[in-house]
């Protein structure tokens, strides 16, 4: 299971989802405004961070939405 930290609008939060989708994978979506705020945002990932933001089952920081692409590759999960 992941959980993806995503906003409104961002193109590769959408990719992402789509990846995890077409492969069946669980993951949980947070929200920006709904589940967090962008300040909370910037404390757990620090300032300048960019959306998305993914965890995987054991709450380990992935990366961004090509971090999370090589990570899948490199488990043979894609």
């Amino acid at each position: 299971m992941f959980t993806v930290y995503s906003k409104l609008g961002c193109p590769f939060c959408d990719k992402i989802e789509k990846v995890f989708k077409l492969k069946g994978f669980s993951y949980t979506k947070q929200m920006l405004g709904d589940d967090f705020s962008k300040q909370e945002f910037y404390e757990k990932f620090g300032e300048g961070s960019t959306f998305p933001r993914v965890l995987d089952s054991e709450g380990n920081l992935i990366g961004g939405a090509t971090e999370t692409v090589a990570y899948l590759r490199s488990k043979g999960m894609v």
